[in-house]
């Protein structure tokens, strides 16, 4: 069922906490089938998937807890569907024996609207659909989860402001018909589709203060986002819209040290301009039966070990603890 790649972390010493990592789900009971691209994906065994990957984990006996990185349940689920294969997969990573932190994804806004979908995740609703939060595993790190859907044509009512805003977006951008298209869309511009979406003011706002307060307690941050932040760790199409303006905010501050996102099923490793780490994670929904994708990260004072099963590559995340 797939072992895990071996990679030493260069490091003797116990980890200050360790936490399993899995991304895109995206389970349907209905038949495998394709990406738009022509890359298969196996709907029932991504469950399979996840079963191993909680075994897993519960296995390890020294994980803290877990993160799902967005995508709970595929957009071909048929929607009568929906609300029972969400719970199905929830119910699933509660056999976890810790804390599992969600984030929201496309392929669950295309199952259920906001309203809906944040009780079921356990994502703290604090004000009217907000989806983004943080938590503290260890006086020295905080993790930041992001709302990349806060700006988005979907999961919001249709006449919802961020919804307009979205659609104007989109329309100034992309002038196909179907915005989910990046025909004639060049370089970067190949971001501006409906599956993606954006980080509202609001959101940036809370982001700079949370940074700012996590610098004031010489915390070390993990960003967390569905849609990757950085094109050198993803394709071009999966990017979030405004990730250059969220990066802005991000490298005022040296206490963010990685940013972990799902999004791009192939996965990504980059180094950006000022030293922080992007790892987008390979997808549980893309692994043909018998293989797998999980893995578990451990956090030091200075990196982070990536140890993955499968097609999730292992990686070391080495940077200045300062």
């Amino acid at each position: 069922m797939g072992s895990a790649n071996g990679l030493t972390n260069g490091r003797g010493g116990h980890p200050l906490f360790a936490f399993g990592v899995i991304t895109d789900v995206q389970y349907a009971d209905i038949p495998n089938g394709h990406s738009f691209l022509g890359v298969p994906r196996f709907y029932r065994h991504s469950m399979l998937v996840l079963q191993r990957a909680v075994k897993s984990w519960n296995n390890n006996k020294n994980l803290n807890f877990a993160i799902h990185f967005g995508d709970i349940v595929d957009g071909k689920c048929p929607k009568d569907q929906s609300l029972n294969a969400v719970k199905k997969v929830v119910d699933e990573f509660e056999n976890f024996k810790g804390p599992v932190y969600h984030m929201i994804g496309n392929h669950c806004l295309y199952n259920l609207p906001r309203d809906k979908l944040l009780p079921l995740l356990k994502i703290p609703n604090l004000d009217g659909g907000r989806a983004y939060y943080e938590f503290s595993p260890a006086p020295g790190y905080r993790f930041v989860v992001l709302d990349g859907y806060d700006i988005s044509a979907i999961g919001w009512p249709h006449d919802h402001p961020k919804t307009l805003e979205a659609l104007k977006f989109l329309r100034e951008r992309n002038p196909n018909s179907d915005k989910n298209s990046p025909n004639g869309l060049e370089g970067l511009d190949r971001r501006f589709l409906m599956f993606n979406g954006a980080v509202g003011e609001e959101q940036m706002e809370w982001l700079d203060c949370v940074l700012r307060d996590a610098i004031n307690m010489k915390q070390k941050v993990v960003v967390c986002c569905h849609l990757p932040l950085d094109p050198g760790a993803s394709s071009q199409e999966p990017l979030l819209w405004n990730y250059d303006e969220v990066m802005d905010v991000i490298h005022q501050y040296d206490c963010v040290k990685v940013c972990l996102a799902g999004h791009d099923h192939e996965g990504g490793h980059s180094i950006d301009s000022h030293g922080i780490h992007h790892r987008v994670l390979e997808a549980a929904l893309e692994c043909p039966p018998g293989t797998d994708a999980f893995g578990y990260i451990e956090v030091y004072d200075n990196m982070l070990s990536l140890v993955g099963t499968d097609r999730m590559k292992s990686t070391n995340i080495h940077f200045n603890p300062y």
